[in-house]
């Protein structure tokens, strides 16, 4: 499978009981349906990136645990192979999810997207993005370093992942 057409989904946070299920924090938009009965994800490293040996594995069944999901794979069957799985990201392929709404991308696309004013001036470029509890922060390299960025709409004009762009407002002083 290619690296390139798979996106995560979840983290295996640890292994619940002794028949092989996982907690799973989903890291999607759309957790009952990537984690739906009969589906198929790919178990990554604890980067995010795919494994080598292309571990497949197909839901069983899927509920909610505490914040997460308690997950059974088919052919994760005790406890002691699913703690070889804690830390560790799961991947689905882009083509088996549904498409982000017009005005979404997704995480992943923002790296590398310029930064522009609403006025028209290039700032810099995203370089990483962070999950914080204040919500998607964006790390811009800007000439004079970088900027974090709060991804939200009160900041971001507007983002057109067909020019690989996001407009920043102006007003609110966050590249003086």
């Amino acid at each position: 499978m290619d690296s390139a057409a798979l996106a995560i989904v979840g983290l295996i946070r640890n292994a619940q009981g002794i028949r092989g299920e996982v907690v799973v924090e989903p890291l999607t938009d759309a957790p009952d349906a990537v984690f739906a009965s009969g589906r198929r994800v790919f178990a990554g490293d604890s980067k995010g990136n795919p494994d080598r040996n292309e571990q497949q594995f197909t839901v069983e069944s899927s509920r909610p645990f505490k914040g997460g999901l308690m997950v059974k794979f088919d052919s994760i069957t005790d406890r002691n192979t699913a703690e070889l799985l804690r830390g560790r990201y799961l991947l689905a392929p882009f083509a088996e999810l549904d498409p982000p709404a017009e005005d979404e991308v997704y995480l992943h696309e923002l790296l590398g997207m310029k930064v522009r004013l609403d006025t028209g001036e290039e700032i810099g470029e995203v370089t990483a993005y962070y999950e914080l509890p204040q919500g998607l922060t964006l790390d811009v390299r800007t000439a004079k370093g970088s900027v974090f960025v709060p991804y939200r709409a009160e900041v971001v004009d507007r983002t057109d992942a067909d020019a690989r762009v996001i407009v920043v407002k102006n007003d609110l002083g966050i590249f003086d």
